[in-house]
């Protein structure tokens, strides 16, 4: 397990030619395994947006193509920031979309506790059960910190929050939005009902349409998976 950090800057450096390399070879490794990325605890932010929207604090390493370093505002971007320059052809060997941007970060990931997502009175929760679309759990990330949520709560059926794609749909959110997966959903909202925290589920066969309640005070929204929705046990 190893989080490589470069040198302030590449300090003179050879640039990376061999995917050979070692701290290529973890970049592969962590773009392919959600296993190591947990053991690591990072994640990888691909592309110029990501980087611009990653705290300077989580970048436990860069990687900057050939190419990308041959604009000066993106040098000026790299401007205190440890990283290290690859070849194009190696470049594109460690990420996953089809026409790199040129940048790359592994990040260390956010980490929180329960008592991060409950903010009193103005407790609004998103509840997902069995998300298994990478692209959709990360919009649901983005949208639920632009509607003012205040924490997303996963069960483990959920995809991977951190998997490449996901960490992309977010667009910056996943360092934003405080989340939590919980091992046993029914307890959770249990949990959340002792604490006063009414709970909302979006269900096919409901009754009443969305804009039939009101949702101020400790609110909870439950979401189901993309093809049957919430699970019986959690409807009832």
């Amino acid at each position: 397990m190893q989080c490589f950090m470069g040198q302030n800057r590449r300090m003179g450096r050879a640039m990376i030619t061999s995917t050979l390399n070692q701290k290529v070879k973890n970049v592969a490794c962590l773009l392919k395994k959600a296993k190591e990325r947990r053991m690591q605890g990072v994640f990888l932010a691909e592309g110029l947006r990501l980087f611009e929207e990653m705290p300077r604090d989580r970048l436990a390493a860069t990687f900057v193509s050939e190419t990308f370093l041959n604009r000066e505002k993106h040098r000026q971007l790299l401007d205190g920031i440890a990283y290290e320059e690859v070849s194009d052809a190696v470049f594109k060997h460690m990420c996953d979309t089809q026409t790199p941007q040129g940048i790359l970060s592994i990040v260390r990931r956010p980490v929180y506790e329960w008592a991060d997502l409950m903010q009193g009175g103005r407790t609004h929760l998103l509840i997902l059960e069995g998300i298994q679309d990478p692209g959709n759990l990360g919009t649901m990330f983005r949208a639920a910190e632009g509607a003012g949520v205040t924490g997303i709560i996963m069960d483990q059926g959920c995809v991977d929050l951190f998997a490449p794609k996901t960490v992309r749909s977010t667009m910056g959110s996943i360092c934003r939005m405080p989340y939590y997966r919980t091992e046993n959903l029914a307890e959770t909202l249990s949990e959340l009902k002792r604490q006063q925290v009414m709970l909302y589920a979006a269900h096919l066969n409901a009754e009443k349409y969305y804009d039939a309640f009101d949702y101020r005070g400790k609110t909870a929204f439950l979401i189901g998976s993309e093809g049957n929705g919430l699970t019986d046990e959690t409807r009832s």
